[in-house]
Formats: structure tokens, sequence, C-alpha cells
């Protein structure tokens, strides 16, 4: 699956500690309505966390919000101040803005501290090159003007837009996003360039700094259907948290097998990349694009439905349904029951359901858990037992 394309034990405790919020249920809520009933999905982001929220939930996901980052107050971020009067006092030739939210802070900063009015002076006498639609609306906001856009929303493509017209000898000021594409600063020293920087948001330790190894726990165990990201800062912090908990390998293998990884953009995506995983991406690099390729991935790959002598089953992530009527399962004899409906009536030998739920060849255990799922369904004949094979589904 190519980067930039679409389509890549009992945790309740964890589940409450991470303040996981569901939807209120409905008799029976339409599929198209809430496409997400059923999922549970992972948040990692703080700023605009709400909105993604609440965007899940209204569409029917159980959302587990673990924030791995907070952005810093601008009263406690003495460097940015800093940068801002080195770059008032450089004058640059040339300034990229990165981002809609780093351009606004940045302006509301220097406010605060009394040097708005020098910041704008300086900027709107330098070329304003701009990675996207978003930035260069809050550019414009500001009063400046650009004068270039990044065909693709990417920093590299702006760096080489500059690097063709020429960067030797002149001052470049670059405003960054909280993840510094050190690759790009790189390329324009190496050419001439005299770099710049300034980072109106900086990433801390949110509070409640047991939320995000909860959710590591989550994902680890299978207890999520996908993990969301909207900063690549938030995933650096969780391989970090992962790596002081022991957990790395597991959860890597978890995000490769089980727990499906969407990320916003390719910038947020790369450190996911570079860990071996093939996250989704929206080809628009927006919330709302995102959501809607959950949506997309979750309905194509992660909804079972078949007829059967016992009605019609549907299972959308932990939701169950037969005949339109809500059936309660534990982990389990749910995951045993996702498998046989994946086989589509087939024969599941004893060996490999063992091998599913972890149970080392367990007779007694397996045997337990068919018993558990037939006595919490409708009809119990629907499952099966072919003798000296395994299990099916009755269709």
């Amino acid at each position: 699956m190519s980067l930039v394309k679409t389509l890549p034990a009992e945790v309740a405790a964890p589940a409450a500690a991470l303040q996981a919020s569901a939807p209120q249920e409905t008799a029976a809520l339409d599929p198209v309505e809430a496409p997400l009933d059923g999922f549970r999905i992972g948040v990692t982001s703080h700023r605009r966390s709400r909105d993604l929220i609440e965007a899940l939930e209204r569409r029917g996901a159980e959302v587990l919000h673990a924030p791995a980052l907070k952005i810093a107050p601008v009263q406690e971020d003495v460097r940015l101040i800093e940068d801002t009067r080195a770059i008032i006092t450089a004058q640059p030739d040339i300034c990229i803005a990165t981002t809609a939210y780093g351009m606004r802070r940045w302006c509301e900063a220097a406010d605060s501290f009394g040097i708005g009015e020098q910041l704008l002076e300086t900027l709107s006498a330098c070329r304003m090159f701009v990675r996207g639609p978003k930035a260069r609306g809050a550019v414009r906001a500001a009063g400046l003007a650009d004068v270039g856009i990044s065909s693709d929303e990417t920093t590299a493509t702006l760096v080489d837009m500059l690097l063709a017209e020429g960067v030797r000898g002149k001052t470049v000021a670059v405003q960054l996003h909280g993840y510094t594409d050190v690759r790009q600063l790189e390329r324009l020293r190496m050419s001439g360039a005299n770099v710049l920087t300034v980072t109106p948001y900086r990433w801390v330790k949110p509070d409640g700094e047991d939320r995000l190894p909860r959710l590591i726990e989550a994902v680890c165990s299978g207890n999520l259907d996908v993990l969301t990201f909207t900063s690549a800062p938030a995933v650096d912090a969780m391989w970090s948290t992962a790596h002081e908990m022991g957990m790395y390998r597991q959860l890597i293998e978890s995000l490769k097998g089980t727990v499906t990884v969407a990320a916003v953009g390719p910038v947020t995506a790369q450190p996911l990349v570079d860990a071996g995983l093939t996250p989704l991406i929206p080809e628009r690099y927006r919330m709302g694009a995102l959501i809607r390729l959950v949506c997309e991935h979750l309905a194509l790959n992660h909804v079972r439905r078949l007829d059967t002598r016992s009605g019609n089953i549907e299972l959308r992530g932990r939701s169950l349904r037969i005949n339109g009527e809500a059936v309660d399962l534990a982990p389990a004899p749910l995951l045993l029951l996702r498998a046989l409906l994946g086989a589509g009536g087939a024969v599941l030998s004893r060996e490999s359901l063992s091998e599913l739920l972890e149970l080392r060849g367990s007779v007694h255990a397996l045997d337990m858990t068919v018993s558990r799922l037939r006595s919490s369904l409708p009809d119990g004949k629907l499952v099966e037992t072919v003798v000296k094979r395994g299990y099916r589904i009755r269709v």
C-alpha cells in the first residue's frame, strides 16, 4: 500500500481509566447514519481533540482519548520570543509559513510581548511562501501576501521551488510546526542560505500521564480497532512511552496486525512509516477527510455479514446484531465468532481456533469458550460442531 493512497485479558479497567466515551445506545442504529457503530477508536491529539472525538462519536464510535502531548502555553515559551526577535533583527529575504495554526499563534505571541507590529512589518517586507491553502489563509488574514504555494502541501516542494530560483546569500525564515524536517533545513543551508527558524508551538507532556500507557495496553490487547494521529510528535511520544513500558515491539506488531493506524497527512505518518507501518492517509490532509477514510476502511474491511439458518448476522467491531437485535458477547466468544463468520461456513479446526484464542492447545478451554458463545446467542445451534474436525457457522 502506498504511503499517500487510501487503502492500510479483559481491559474494562484500562478503558475506564482512559475515560472512554461512548454514544448513547439507540434501538437500531442505521449503519449509514452511524458507520462507526461497534468500533472503538483511539485519539492521541490534544489540540482540537474535542472536535475529532465528537465527530467520531456522532458516527457511533466509542472513543478512547489519551493525548500523547500538549502544546506549551505561550507565556512559558521564552525561546519563541527570542527566535522572533532574531528574525525581526535579521530582516529575512524569504519566509516560509508551514501551518495556519502556527502562523496565527506566532502573530498572537508577538502581540502579547509587544512586538507584533514589528513582526508584521518584517514579514511584509520579505517574500512569503506557504505550504498549503490553510497556511495561505492565515497569512492573508494577517494582512500579508504570499508569492508561492506548495503543489502538494509539503515543505520539501517549497524548498524545491526556492532552490530552483537560488537562495545563496539570502536569509530564509522558516515557521516550523512542532515536527522539524531537518533535511529540508539542511538543503537550504547547503545551498548557501542563512536559515532562521521559529517554532510557534512546542510539545510537552500532558496532564494525566497514565492515560497514554493505558491506551498502549488497549492497542496491544486488541481492544481497539483504529488508532489515530494528527501530529508526528505524538507518534514519537507514544514510541517513547512504549519503550519505557517494555511494550514497543508488541505495540508495533499490534499496529501491523489487528489494529489499524491512521494519520492526518504524510508528515504525521512519517514516524509510523519509519517504524515499518502502513498507515491510512487521506488524499486531502484534513481531519474531516481522515474521519471519512476511517469510516470507509472499517466498512470495507471490518464488517462481517452472513445469512444463516438462524437469521441474518452482522458484526461491526464489537457490535453484534442478529436479525437486527443487539447481542452482547464477552471478548473471547466475540473473537471466536468473528473467526467463524470470516470462514463463511467453512470448518475451522480446533487447533487453529485454540491458537487464535491463545489457549495453548487446551481442549477444555476451547470447549468452554464455544459453550459461552452458544449460550449468549439467541440460537445456540448457529455454531455447529463437526466431529473430529472443528467448528463452523451453520449457514
